[in-house]
């Protein structure tokens, strides 16, 4: 119901009902516990420190290589299983698919000392030993979202286990360009801002680090988050998927001192990867090794991985199948909404062994 007054002319007339829901919605936000998440039934694998390998089994398996999940560091992965219906792993156990995931855990300050070589050798690959033991199968399906298809790459090209395919989204592959403010980037890559000593007093970076980082790398938009809740408070379905978002980007984890010196160091500044000097152990990470069916999914309104910094990949591997894809989608949006799980099942389904 509208109320008109003599400033109609000047003002759009004031619509009474919209602005209760409004504001009732704002006042549940604010005073309600946090929504459920994490709905897909689940079961433990395998645990290691903090890490945890889960297996969400297909409701109807129609496929014989399950689908294997390699997360950020960065953030919590329940992102992939946000809520009813709009879940990617529930999306995809739906369309009969076996899916693994492996949660990095929260490192404490006894983890400093946990570097990528740890987490790849020592995790990672355990975790998908662990899987393919699990499952029955003789290889799976790698994948990596955001800094997870990083670590799935640089995982899948020094793998002894049987990788058939390897799909990565929005994943930074060349960091010759970085998202971000112009003076971070420079600091960072002159040397300017010294990552060793930052790390040598913190051990782990805090969590609220982490956060900052985001918050400043996404401004305004991230900023402005509450704005955007007022103006759309008035309909249920986004108030809902606006708390399960919030509730996820403030919600980030401390990363590991030693781990983040080799990304910062070795990917940020040095950008070994794409020059094929990474080195993980004893083994050089040379992404020509990888052989697996390969592929890519950018976002067309990503602004934290741009579609420059995933590209390359698909001229430095040796895969004779390799895909890319463009979707119409944010770089969270495509796994809050459930579009990753479409976007996977149509490229996944010819190459996963249909039974």
């Amino acid at each position: 119901m509208a109320v008109e007054s003599p400033f109609t002319d000047l003002f759009p007339p004031l619509d009474y009902e919209k602005e209760m829901k409004r504001w009732k919605h704002v006042y549940q936000v604010l005073n309600e516990p946090e929504p459920k998440i994490g709905h897909t039934p689940r079961t433990e694998v395998w645990r290691k420190n903090k890490s945890v390998l889960w297996h969400y089994p297909a409701k109807q398996k129609k496929y014989g290589i399950p689908l294997f999940f390699v997360y950020s560091l960065f953030n919590k992965p329940y992102i992939l299983d946000i809520a009813p219906k709009a879940s990617v792993i529930e999306g995809l156990t739906d369309r009969g698919y076996d899916v693994y995931l492996l949660d990095w855990g929260t490192p404490g300050y006894e983890d400093k000392n946990i570097g990528l070589d740890t987490y790849i050798q020592k995790y990672l690959r355990t975790a998908v030993k662990r899987a393919i033991r699990h499952s029955g199968a003789e290889e799976l399906t790698l994948v990596g979202y955001c800094l997870g298809g990083t670590i799935a790459s640089i995982y899948a090209s020094i793998a002894e286990e049987n990788i058939k395919n390897l799909i990565v989204a929005t994943v930074p592959i060349d960091f010759s360009t970085l998202v971000g403010p112009d003076k971070w980037a420079e600091g960072l890559k002159d040397g300017d801002f010294n990552v060793d000593r930052f790390i040598d007093v913190y051990g782990v970076i805090p969590a609220s680090y982490v956060e900052a980082m985001f918050r400043a790398v996404s401004a305004p938009v991230y900023f402005s988050h509450y704005t955007m809740l007022l103006n759309r408070a008035h309909d249920p379905k986004y108030v809902d998927k606006w708390r399960r978002m919030n509730k996820w980007t403030t919600d980030q984890v401390p990363f590991a001192g030693e781990a983040f010196r080799q990304l910062a160091n070795d990917l940020f500044k040095g950008n070994k990867l794409v020059k094929g000097e990474l080195m993980i152990g004893n083994k050089n990470v040379d992404l020509k090794n990888i052989k697996s069916n390969l592929f890519v999914i950018s976002s067309t309104n990503d602004n934290l991985v741009l579609e420059t910094q995933s590209l390359p990949i698909m001229d430095l591997v040796s895969s004779e199948d390799k895909t890319y894809k463009l979707v119409e989608a944010g770089h969270v949006s495509l796994a809050l909404t459930g579009l990753f799980a479409v976007v996977v099942d149509e490229w996944a389904s010819a190459r996963s062994n249909p039974l």
